[in-house]
């Protein structure tokens, strides 16, 4: 297994068909330790009744996020893997750039 630590990737292990417990082959314990000594984040998760599955990309995009605002992640360098939806998006989370004094913003 590659070390997702060292490529700044976010995996999710997603443990499906959790609905079937009785014909469960990994338990909860040894996919939850799996994850953790490859650090990797962990949820189970039912197609059938729904639980967990929007949770398992709710989690992954607020781990993104949060390597984003701790600067882990660099949304603007080339080939980060990151892009923002909306143009718009880009303009508010982009830092302004300072005026030079003497000099107004155009507003049109």
């Amino acid at each position: 297994l590659i070390f997702p630590h060292l490529l700044n990737i976010v995996i999710i292990l997603c443990g499906n068909k959790k609905d079937l417990d009785a014909d469960r082959e990994v338990t909860f314990l040894e996919a939850s330790r799996f994850a953790q000594e490859n650090e990797l984040m962990f949820l189970e998760t039912s197609a059938l009744t729904g639980e967990n599955v929007e949770e398992a990309f709710v989690q992954c995009a607020r781990k993104i996020l949060n390597k984003i605002e701790s600067g882990e992640l660099d949304p603007e360098r080339m080939g980060s893997g990151i892009q923002y939806g909306d143009a718009a998006l880009r303009q508010l989370r982009s830092p302004r750039r300072a005026q030079p004094q003497g000099t107004q913003e155009c507003g049109c």
